[in-house]
């Protein structure tokens, strides 16, 4: 098993220093793994060759936008753990641990989240 078969949704990732990705600006950037896709499926403009029919999506948060990559052209860091996923509607969330698993749990009140415009308590 490769290091980029380990790559998975939430993780956070470098971009690895090639000639296209130094041509584009992003080699060295680090950024979390927002989706996986079949290229052939969905017509996604992949940076880097598509061996395998798949690319990964990569957020960067100080540029505020996403690319799709070959898997060849991303580095594992870490599992991004503390991440944590909500969905509307569902009374639970899900944290990322240190070893990539979600842990889930259920959703706490908290005062940051936005109570629906027809309740005023």
């Amino acid at each position: 098993m490769n290091t980029e078969s380990t790559i998975s949704f939430g993780d956070n990732v470098r971009v690895r220093a090639t000639p296209l990705t130094q041509e584009l600006g992003l080699a060295g950037m680090a950024g979390q793994v927002y989706g996986e896709t079949t290229p052939s499926v969905t017509n996604v403009e992949v940076i880097g060759e598509i061996r395998d029919d798949y690319a990964i999506n990569v957020f960067f948060d100080d540029r505020k936008e996403s690319f799709w990559f070959a898997p060849e052209l991303l580095e594992f860091i870490d599992h991004a753990p503390g991440t944590e996923i909500r969905l509307d509607g569902v009374p639970k969330k899900w944290v990322r641990t240190a070893t990539g698993e979600w842990a889930e749990s259920d959703a706490d009140a908290s005062p940051n989240v936005r109570k629906p415009w027809w309740k005023f308590w």
